[in-house]
């Protein structure tokens, strides 16, 4: 009779006998990966779930991270402010846009259009500037400060625009703030300069200024940076984006003390 394999231990080789399997030890999961846990408790047994997170009423959530409500704008506000900026900025197109969307009545008065209304002897700006022209400026400025105090007193706001000098006191913004008030809001509209220089030569008549008094407008013009007045860089923005810009960084504007 032949003997099983394995010299005969126990169970080994005997016909109708299957052999213990000895106990293997555990196989260590791969380098990186997540040891399992123990097995979950019955669903019964689980501590309740904590409420969703929800942000706070008016903030927008990143995660579990509340933001802070985003600049609602000036709303219903009886507001005086001056646009800046120079020729080919889009003063008078976004001021009239802004204007005319408002929930609330808002003028508008551009100071060109007011200087314009000199019809004999007008000052024509492509003249360069003298004593004739700065006489005519200052007119106009007085006639739109006039016009800003009494649309304000009849609870209507009013949006000015004009191409105000950080380093000339002639025209500058404090003739503007004593002929509207000292409650003006300054806003400056700067794009860059191939981008006055492509509005510009869209326009004719007495708006449209040769390249080199535009570049020399432009250049002086950044002189605003560094004054704490609010500078909008239009270069890539529509009518309508530069008017909600606008409106935000009026809305920061009145949100900030003794601005």
């Amino acid at each position: 009779m032949q003997q099983g394999v394995g010299g005969g231990g126990a169970g080994w080789g005997q016909p109708g006998h299957h052999a213990a399997v000895p106990p293997q030890p555990p196989i260590p999961p791969a380098q990186g990966w997540p040891v399992p846990g123990p097995p979950a408790a019955p669903p019964q047994a689980q501590a309740p779930h904590a409420p969703p997170y929800s942000p706070p009423p008016g903030a927008e959530a990143t995660g579990h991270i509340p933001l802070p409500p985003a600049v609602a704008g000036t709303g219903g506000a009886t507001l005086a402010v001056l646009l800046i900026g120079p020729a080919g900025a889009g003063k008078t197109t976004v001021a009239r846009h802004w204007a005319s969307t408002r929930p609330v009545p808002t003028a508008h008065v551009s100071l060109d259009d007011v200087r314009e209304w000199v019809c004999s002897g007008f000052a024509d700006p492509q003249a360069g500037w003298n004593d004739h022209s700065e006489a005519q400026y200052r007119l106009a400025r007085r006639t739109c400060g006039f016009a800003a105090r009494n649309f304000l007193a009849n609870g209507i706001s009013c949006i000015l625009d004009d191409a105000v000098f950080p380093d000339r006191p002639v025209v500058g913004l404090g003739g503007w703030k004593r002929h509207v008030g000292p409650a003006l809001l300054p806003v400056v509209l700067l794009p860059g300069l191939e981008v006055v220089l492509e509005r510009n030569a869209a326009r004719s008549g007495n708006r449209r200024l040769s390249d080199e008094e535009v570049a020399r407008i432009h250049g002086r013009m950044a002189g605003w940076y560094g004054s704490g007045l609010p500078i909008i860089d239009n270069s890539d923005l529509d009518v309508e984006a530069t008017s909600r810009a606008l409106d935000e960084a009026l809305a920061r504007a009145l949100a900030t003390p003794g601005f």
